[in-house]
């Protein structure tokens, strides 16, 4: 059995066309030390984390019609993050399938969490690619379930704005300021863009049809930029 089955076969899942699951295994560092443009996962890594994101809120949404909003949002951004992504892809063993460049292997790149957990989505992404949204949301819903299960009993104790606040005390730097930077549609259907900064830095950002869905996400995502920095 080649390298390829053996994923597919611990995956659960058959390619049609095998060219996408290696791609999604390729480091961007072969291309690099051989100075070529090769394919690597780069853009089935932007794909991924989409189909990740809808995949989630859907899965959430129709599973939980007791959550508002603001617990919907908190929920999942405590599932996607970087350590969710590196432990589904250690269950699934990616990284000894990983395709690297020499220096990153001797790097230790088929344990670096940042490896794994984007291998990870541009293998999500190879999947929409190879079939549909169906398909991967099919072969998704079942790896994200236990992550929800896990969390959405916490979930009303999982603040973002508080946490980043925190953080930001313990690091000696100046409480979290959150700037609208816009704000679209009528007004039954605003959408809302917000920064959140710290002494004239940017954070992160985050978008929702509420101030406070927008705030709770732009937290959420500057503290995965701070624990992953």
């Amino acid at each position: 059995m080649n390298e390829t089955a053996k994923l597919e076969e611990i995956l659960g899942y058959h390619f049609r066309d095998e060219k996408l699951l290696r791609t999604a295994l390729t480091h961007p560092s072969c291309g690099h030390e051989l100075r070529q443009k090769l394919p690597d996962n780069q853009r089935l890594e932007f794909l991924g984390d989409a189909v990740l994101q809808l995949v989630l809120t859907r899965q959430l949404y129709r599973q939980l019609p007791n959550f508002d909003e603001g617990n919907l949002t908190s929920l999942r951004a405590a599932i996607v993050n970087r350590k969710t992504l590196e432990s589904i892809a250690n269950q699934f063993q990616l990284g000894q399938f990983l395709i690297l460049g020499r220096g990153e292997i001797l790097n230790h790149g088929r344990s670096k969490s940042s490896n794994l957990a984007d291998a990870m989505e541009a293998i999500i992404g190879a999947i929409f690619v190879d079939g549909d949204f169906e398909s991967s949301a099919a072969w998704l819903e079942p790896v994200l379930q236990s992550w929800i299960d896990e969390h959405k009993d916490k979930v009303e104790l999982f603040n973002p704005k508080g946490a980043l606040q925190e953080c930001l005390q313990a690091m000696g730097k100046t409480t979290p300021e959150y700037v609208v930077e816009s704000e679209e549609g009528p007004d039954h259907a605003k959408h809302y863009r917000v920064i959140v900064m710290s002494e004239g830095a940017e954070l992160g950002r985050g978008s929702g049809s509420s101030k406070k869905t927008a705030e709770i996400e732009a937290a959420a995502t500057a503290l995965k930029k701070l624990k992953t920095s």
